[in-house]
């Protein structure tokens, strides 16, 4: 009897515990997600594969933005003194204007009662393709004085090409500043921006800080760049010729090194041009032309000093013996 009372009573006990923990389990929400989430989430979805993407919106027509402070915080970012109002300037190209303008013509708005007072980028650019255009070509026959006039004309294209100014520009903000009548801003836009804002910095801080922009900001694309991807040459060989011939050097004799897999359809040649029994360069091709044009090519490097071990270019602060050029891209 005593045990059987005992046996009711824990089975009791044992039930009200269980009730217990199966109400805290059905009252909260494990996996923290609302039963709507899910058709939500479809509805989205579907929407978004139907309409596309939202076109994009330029910065400032987001919130939380403050022009003027953004234009102080650019200036302050980089560590250089512009001055605000030709930075500003800098920033302000053709197309903005007359987009804006249109605009307040399609409102209704009186041109004159509510005229812009704004002036485009267009002097500032200028000046600063003219000074990018001048320093790079110093600099690049400063740090290669062997390399030729037609390769110091390819680098400097190549550094103050549309695809390399607009990749930096990108990159120090350049872009969320830009007033353009399109969104995203174009490339042709940007760059012209970018060399703006080198204009204004001319302007404001002169030649020797500009110069030092330039250098740290476009000079540093070479690294890792291979001279022939910027520089093209037809005929390695004959090139190699003509240099060899200026330094009274014996022609280069091209020789077959070694080979692997002639027979297979992946051959591999080595060939290395000798001049004076001496190995000047060699290079790898799948055919002996090739590798023969490819050897021409690491000989031509080793010759500008442009070679892949080629000493690290110069990115300190200005010396002294730096100082002439400087003067010399201010004096033109």
């Amino acid at each position: 009897m005593a045990s059987g009372y005992i046996l009711n009573r824990g089975v009791l006990t044992l039930g009200i515990h269980c009730q217990r923990v199966c109400r805290n389990v059905s009252l909260s929400q494990v996996r923290e997600k609302k039963r709507w989430m899910k058709a939500y989430t479809y509805l989205m979805a579907k929407k978004l594969k139907l309409e596309g993407p939202p076109p994009p919106k330029p910065r400032s027509q987001k919130p939380h933005w403050d022009y003027h402070a953004e234009v102080q915080a650019f200036s302050s970012r980089l560590h250089e003194n512009f001055s605000l109002e030709l930075l500003k300037t800098a920033f302000i190209n053709p197309c903005y204007l007359q987009a804006e303008l249109r605009r307040r013509q399609g409102l209704g708005v009186d041109s004159e009662i509510t005229a812009l007072v704004l002036k485009d980028n267009i002097q500032l650019s200028e000046r600063g393709v003219s000074f990018t255009k001048s320093f790079l070509s110093d600099w690049c026959r400063a740090s290669f004085p062997i390399l030729p006039r037609d390769g110091v004309e390819s680098v400097v294209r190549h550094l103050a090409s549309s695809a390399v100014v607009t990749d930096v520009a990108r990159n120090i903000g350049i872009e969320d500043l830009t007033m353009s009548a399109d969104c995203p801003v174009p490339d042709d836009v940007l760059h012209s921006t970018f060399m703006a804002v080198i204009g204004a910095l001319t302007e404001s801080s002169g030649a020797e800080k500009t110069g030092l922009f330039l250098r740290d900001f476009l000079g540093t694309q070479l690294i890792g760049k291979d001279l022939f991807d910027m520089w093209t040459v037809v005929d390695p060989m004959g090139l190699l010729v003509e240099e060899l011939t200026k330094r009274n050097v014996p022609l280069p004799e091209p020789r077959l090194i070694r080979s692997a897999g002639a027979s297979t359809v992946l051959p591999l040649y080595f060939v290395g041009l000798y001049s004076d029994k001496k190995l000047l360069a060699q290079g790898p091709g799948e055919t002996l032309v090739a590798a023969e044009e490819e050897a021409a090519r690491v000989a031509l490097r080793i010759l500008y000093g442009y070679a892949e071990n080629h000493r690290p270019l110069d990115f300190s602060p200005l010396q002294q013996h730096q100082q002439p050029l400087i003067q010399s891209i201010s004096g033109n």
